[in-house]
């Protein structure tokens, strides 16, 4: 399953981690990639040891994880740090698949949160790799896409502006992302009832089958 969620970063708060980011130092994003993986990755990445830095992916990583949205979608166990990636003209980062494990946690699920308007820069869509043929992503400042880690991926080449954007990865509690689909649907579902309805007997219905589906699927 793949997600767009909408303003998971409030134009405030983007604007705030753009100023952050201004007096920020990156370095070679291929010092960060797997031996294959090399030959493709051509962006930057920000530097980690300045404790304002620092904190501010702390800052970051968490707000991810509290989205409702996210929550719902990827049941997470665990979250990686967040790396702040950036593309200026002719970078770009070619096809790939994201490593298995990362910070000793399974990755099932990738995002991308971007920070720049659309408009701010040419080139740098996300694109997604399959057999039914290849689908892009260009989100607004404070959107985020949700995918499987285990899909093949590419970032495209930036040819004017810059492309600035947080990613990361989780261990879902529901490890197949089939299940966590099913599960992400009826918890709509239930919800929707609730916003119209209020507590019905067919909400409570739903509750239990989603609270009893976690409860054999999940992996604590």
């Amino acid at each position: 399953m793949i997600l767009c969620i909408a303003d998971l970063l409030p134009p405030e708060e983007v604007k705030a981690v753009r100023e952050a980011l201004d007096e920020a130092t990156f370095f070679d994003g291929k010092k960060t990639a797997g031996w294959h993986a090399k030959l493709v990755k051509e962006n930057l990445q920000l530097a980690s040891g300045n404790p304002a830095i620092d904190a501010l992916r702390e800052r970051l990583t968490a707000r991810v994880r509290e989205n409702e949205l996210f929550q719902m979608a990827v049941r997470p166990k665990a979250v990686t740090p967040v790396i702040v990636s950036r593309y200026e003209p002719g970078m770009r980062y070619g096809t790939h698949v994201d490593d298995a494990v990362m910070h000793g946690i399974r990755t099932d699920v990738s995002f991308t949160v971007f920070l720049e308007d659309p408009e701010s820069y040419d080139g740098g869509e996300l694109v997604m790799e399959s057999t039914a043929g290849e689908e892009a992503f260009k989100l607004p400042a404070g959107a985020a896409i949700v995918y499987p880690s285990g899909q093949l991926h590419r970032v495209e080449e930036v040819t004017r502006g810059a492309r600035v954007a947080i990613v990361g990865w989780a261990e879902s509690m529901i490890r197949d992302p089939r299940q966590r689909e099913i599960l992400f649907d009826l918890d709509s579902a239930r919800r929707t009832i609730f916003q119209s309805q209020g507590k019905t007997a067919e909400f409570d219905l739903i509750t239990k089958s989603v609270a009893n589906l976690i409860r054999m699927w999940a992996e604590t």
